[in-house]
């Protein structure tokens, strides 16, 4: 097939064009504007939540969150490590450490090592929990690749004790539960704070750009104040507080407008999609296509492809190396976060699943305009590779 795959880009097939060149036509480009103002309430009205708040990416979304729910310099924060790096980082901004807690089979936060972890290695007293004398102060729960986390043990965890939970769903925009207490409740609306995530790869993109929910609504005031420049007076220029310049452009927000009237439709093809792969992989048994989880409607943003180890002995880069050269661009999870070079001195409890996959997952090309041909052909093409590297 002539032409790179690629794995993940974005599709502009509606009004994109149209709204911005009316945002251009306006004179508004900066961070006023109405876009902006339609942009969180087309969110706010598909999640189902009071109030957004747009700013300038996923990271600003996540340190927004992080300020909000109260973490300070010397405290400490749960968070995974199969993640990108950004949904860290933020912890380190705020001058505090990060803890590592293992993965479940999803890739997500596992709730059983995160309790064993608050009840065994802590010490939970007048209502705060300590670890080493570092008050932990919140848990950050990425769910991964649009699937979604157990919400229920991990908020069954979090309540007990006294932890804040920031939802980094930046890879999950309308991802929710169809099941259990949580039925009907979407990716980022059922901790304390929700992070979103328009970055040119997801599943709808502001070319950067990024929101921010919150249970409380005046927290949902307070970031917003926060993110631009936490101004008290606007004629005399008047702040109270430190604030950040992270409020979303007005012609970002034009293209997520656009973006969002065709979400439920890029969730639909990302699902007929990844029902595709699934049946071609079928019975191939060198792979396994990773499902997402039971009870949940995903918008199954990134497939997950793992490799029979046992038999396939080649390094990740060596056979991302090989599909490059037939022009499929494939990736491999990110390298574990707590074994990167700023996070190495961190706790990390009981790794193991963490880096069981990250050793065997493959991502597969994924785009919404993504043809059945080109599917058909990444996966012969797979196969055809790892039938030659198996031993």
């Amino acid at each position: 097939m002539a032409g790179m795959i690629p794995l993940s880009i974005p599709n502009f097939e509606g009004n994109e064009k149209k709204y911005v060149d009316d945002a251009l036509k306006q004179g508004w480009v900066s961070t006023g504007g109405t876009y902006v103002t339609r942009l969180e309430q087309e969110l706010a009205k598909f999640l189902h939540v009071e109030g957004m708040a747009a700013c300038q990416s996923g990271t600003a979304a996540l340190h927004l969150s992080m300020i909000e729910a109260g973490v300070r310099p010397g405290d400490a924060v749960l968070v995974p490590p199969i993640t990108f790096i950004a949904a860290v980082n933020p912890v380190k901004y705020q001058f505090a450490s990060p803890i590592f807690i293992d993965c479940d089979d999803g890739f997500c936060m596992d709730p059983i090592k995160l309790r064993a972890f608050c009840e065994q290695e802590c010490e939970f007293k007048d209502g705060a929990l300590s670890y080493h004398g570092k008050r932990v102060r919140a848990v950050v729960v990425v769910h991964v690749f649009g699937n979604m986390a157990n919400m229920d043990g991990i908020m069954e965890v979090a309540r007990e004790f006294n932890l804040k939970v920031i939802e980094d769903a930046t890879e999950a925009l309308g991802t929710h539960y169809t099941e259990g207490r949580f039925a009907g409740k979407y990716a980022g609306t059922i901790g304390d704070f929700g992070a979103f995530s328009f970055n040119g790869n997801k599943i709808i993109t502001t070319g950067g750009g990024g929101a921010v929910a919150a249970r409380d609504p005046q927290a949902m005031e307070h970031i917003r104040y926060l993110s631009t420049q936490a101004k008290n007076d606007p004629h005399y220029y008047i702040h109270n507080e430190v604030g950040y310049n992270y409020r979303m452009t007005n012609l970002q927000a034009a293209l997520g407008v656009a973006q969002m009237e065709e979400l439920e439709e890029f969730i639909a093809r990302k699902n007929r999609n990844y029902e595709l792969y699934r049946f071609l992989f079928k019975g191939f048994d060198l792979v396994e296509m990773m499902p997402f989880r039971e009870g949940t409607a995903s918008n199954r943003w990134f497939y997950s492809l793992k490799l029979d180890r046992d038999r396939i002995r080649n390094s990740m880069r060596e056979i991302i190396t090989a599909l490059e050269k037939k022009n499929i661009e494939t990736r491999a999870i990110w390298g574990l976060i707590n074994e990167q070079e700023p996070y190495r001195d961190e706790t990390a409890y009981r790794m193991e699943k963490a880096p069981y996959y990250a050793r065997r997952i493959l991502n597969l090309p994924c785009s919404t305009q993504i043809t059945e041909d080109e599917i058909r052909c990444v996966a012969g093409e797979i196969k055809s590779l790892l039938k030659e590297l198996a031993q």
